[in-house]
C-alpha cells in the first residue's frame, strides 16, 4: 500500500515502534540507541513558531525529571539541522532556556511518515503535534496528537510514564489523573468464583468489578 502525506500510516499501541535512523542536533540517532530506557519522541509543526517554542521550553524545564524516570527526550520537525541549531540558540538567547535534548532533521519525512505525524487537512507539509512514549523494549505504549493551535501539557507525559511503570511492576491499573502515592485499581476478576471472592479480599471495593488498594 502506498504511504505518505496522502495515505498516512499510524503505529499501533503495544507493538514495536517503527525503527528509524536520523540526523539530529546531537548526531545520528537510531531507535535502538534507546534500548533499555523510555523514550518520548515528539514532533512539532515548525521551528521558530510561538506554540512550539513554549513546548520546547517546557520539555527542557522538565528534562531532569524525565531523566530521573529513565526517559530520554527526542524532538522532530520537518526542518533542517541548521534551522534547529538556530532555533535552539534563539531560545537560549531570548528566553534563557537551554535545549539539551536532540532534535531530528526530517526533511525527507521518513520518520514523520513512519509514525503518522503527517495529517492531510491539518498539516500537509509539516508534522502535527504528536507524542509517542516508547518503553525500554522498544514497544509503543502511548501516543497522543494535538492540533496545530494548542500546546501540550508536558507534565502529563511524565505522569503517563510513571503510571505505565507502576502498572508494569505491580500488575495494576491507574485511575484518571493518578499520581504516585494515589490508590490504584485492582484488575477485575475473570470468573464468577473470583468475583464472589473479590469483596472479601481486603480491597476498597465499590462493587466486585471496581476495587482499589494502596500501592
Amino acid at each position: 500500500m502506498e504511504t505518505g502525506a496522502n495515505n498516512p500510516v499510524f503505529p499501533q499501541l503495544n507493538k514495536p515502534a517503527p525503527a528509524f535512523e536520523a540526523k539530529t542536533t546531537h548526531g545520528v540517532k537510531k531507535l535502538e540507541d534507546y534500548k533499555g530506557r523510555w523514550l518520548v519522541l515528539f514532533s512539532h509543526p515548525a521551528d521558530f513558531t510561538p506554540v512550539c517554542t513554549t513546548e520546547f521550553m517546557a520539555f527542557a524545564n522538565h528534562h531532569e525529571e524525565f531523566l530521573a524516570e529513565g526517559a530520554d527526550l527526542l524532538g522532530l520537525s520537518i526542518d533542517s539541522y541548521y534551522s534547529h541549531v538556530a532555533w535552539v540558540r534563539n531560545i537560549k538567547e531570548k528566553f534563557g532556556v537551554e535545549i539539551n535534548f536532540p532534535i531530528i532533521e526530517d526533511l525527507s519525512m521518513n520518520v514523520a511518515n513512519a509514525y503518522g505525524m503527517i495529517h492531510p487537512g491539518a498539516a500537509d507539509t509539516s508534522a502535527v503535534r504528536a507524542t509517542f512514549i516508547i518503553d525500554p523494549e522498544g514497544i509503543l505504549r502511548a501516543m497522543v496528537y494535538y492540533p496545530m493551535t494548542n500546546g501540550r501539557s508536558i507534565p502529563e507525559f511524565l505522569r503517563v510514564i510513571r503510571a505505565l511503570k507502576a502498572s508494569d511492576e505491580h500488575k495494576i491499573a491507574t485511575p484518571e489523573g493518578w499520581q504516585p502515592g494515589d490508590k490504584v485499581i485492582v484488575p477485575p476478576p475473570q470468573d464468577m468464583d473470583a468475583a464472589e471472592a473479590r469483596l472479601n479480599e481486603g480491597y476498597e471495593c465499590s462493587d466486585w468489578y471496581f476495587c482499589k488498594k494502596e500501592l
